[in-house]
């Protein structure tokens, strides 16, 4: 970087906050799924929402892309450089504040920059909860969450990160900040603009704080691992679920053998609950406002064995037994990946459909490359699953068939009514197939709405959108 551009960038947020030294690079430009390789010109780290407009202001004057960025575990390259030595990254780890909280009304605004742990941590500190969840919360930012419109294992019942958002604040491509910090559940006065930020994977505005919905904290919980025979079965077990324990039920995992086996194998300190053998698992919870005298899953369970839905169950006894299930879950991205050749999805797909598509999509998969290996797994309750693949005997063999992989898995998607991305986002590593599968009406209202926030291109460039130049 040109020593008077830097010196600009120092003047805002300080010399110790603009790097661009490449060997100090390393946690700024790696790539969690080592797929792509980050050069990035610098990395500046603003610590308020005025710094994060100056930088912008300045990067809009010298046409400088910018590539914003929370805790850098985006599995899609959705926040890392798209050229290299072109494009600024903006770190929002400095951004760490509580900036208002009401129990009353059950919110709470947080700076952007807030990792999700910390935000569970401050909603508990004035005796809320805050649902958002699943295994890279101790890095992932609320700000990355929002941008990508994040879900985890509890959307079945609070809903995708849009769904527990009630205002954000966000710096445009110009500099200027919109302040949309409102804190109402009601506000019928024009466009929902929040919305536009939300899930636009940072191509349209910079997240930098947001208004989140709080909850009472659950006053018990109930978890069972349950064994059984298809995934037929886990929807039948669903519905059961559902119209018993109503809006009690908060996940609903189906997990297929083979990823556990992998957990077994390849993380051998992991307690795996002792069940029988089954082709399918169904991680169940229930979340309780009021603790009851009586068993709410246990009469479930018990239907479900009458009617030969399911074979076998664990059921936890104790917080630490609840965390033993979750941390077998949460450890499987982990087993796929020591196991080598480590490819993952987040598809989507009407839950009905969702046994016939992994019937007929492993088939078609394993006719074409019949060494693949299989890991199934995801959220049965909101429709999303994680179609995984590995290839332990030579882990180059899924990197290099990738792209006929996705190719196959997309094309079921879409012949299924599904989605290509659930939670994760667009990124780099989906944008050819996302214009491959939208329909070119929706591409260009898209691009319609980029052009009209960002008219010369320098938020994000290269994720979710195809660039209308280069740089």
């Amino acid at each position: 970087m040109q020593s008077a551009i830097k010196a600009r960038f120092e003047a805002v947020v300080g010399a110790n906050n603009v790097i661009d030294d490449p060997s100090l690079f390393g946690p700024y430009s790696d790539d969690f799924t080592d797929h792509y390789v980050c050069k990035p010109l610098a990395v500046i780290r603003p610590g308020s929402t005025q710094e994060v407009s100056e930088i912008v202001k300045i990067c809009a004057e010298l046409d400088l892309p910018i590539v914003t960025q929370g805790g850098n575990t985006s599995l899609t390259g959705g926040a890392i450089t798209s050229e290299a030595d072109k494009q600024i990254i903006l770190s929002m780890t400095r951004m760490k504040k509580v900036t208002h909280s009401d129990p009353s009304s059950d919110t709470m605004t947080v700076e952007a920059g807030m990792t999700l742990a910390e935000v569970h941590e401050a909603a508990e500190n004035i005796g809320r909860f805050f649902p958002l969840s699943f295994a890279a919360e101790g890095n992932a930012t609320i700000g990355g969450c929002a941008a990508c419109n994040a879900g985890g294992v509890a959307v079945l019942r609070y809903g995708t990160t849009r769904d527990l958002i009630l205002g954000v604040e966000a710096v445009l491509a110009d500099g200027r900040i919109y302040n949309g910090l409102r804190r109402l559940r009601k506000d019928n006065t024009g466009y929902d603009l929040k919305d536009l930020f939300v899930g636009s994977e940072g191509t349209l505005g910079i997240i930098t704080q947001v208004v989140l919905k709080l909850f009472p904290i659950p006053k018990e919980k109930e978890t069972a691992f349950v064994c059984l025979d298809s995934p037929e079965k886990a929807v039948e077990l669903l519905a059961k679920a559902n119209a018993s324990a109503g809006s009690s039920l908060t996940a609903f995992e189906l997990i297929s053998s083979a990823p556990i086996e992998r957990v077994v194998k390849y993380l051998p300190d992991i307690e795996v609950p002792q069940l029988s053998e089954s082709k399918w698992k169904v991680l169940i919870e229930l979340s309780l406002e009021q603790k009851g005298e009586e068993s709410v899953l246990m009469p479930i369970l018990e239907s479900a064995f009458e009617s030969e839905l399911i074979s076998d169950a664990a059921i936890a006894n104790s917080i630490g037994d609840s965390k033993v299930f979750w941390h077998v879950r949460e450890s499987i991205p982990l087993a796929d990946r020591t196991a080598g050749g480590s490819i993952h999805s987040d598809i989507s797909l009407p839950i009905s459909k969702i046994p016939g598509f992994i019937e007929i999509t492993s088939q078609r998969l394993l006719e074409a490359y019949p060494w693949l290996g299989l890991s199934i797994y995801g959220h049965l309750g909101d429709g999303n699953l994680h179609f995984n693949f590995v290839s332990p005997e030579d882990p180059k063999a899924t990197y290099h068939h990738e792209e006929g992989i996705r190719d196959i898995l997309y094309t079921a998607v879409n012949e299924f009514e599904g989605s290509i991305s659930a939670e994760h986002g667009i990124g780099m590593l989906k944008l050819e197939h996302n214009y491959q599968f939208k329909a070119p009406l929706e591409i260009e209202l898209m691009d319609r709405i980029k052009e009209a926030l960002d008219p010369h291109g320098i938020l994000n460039p290269g994720k979710l959108l195809k660039p209308k130049r280069n740089y």
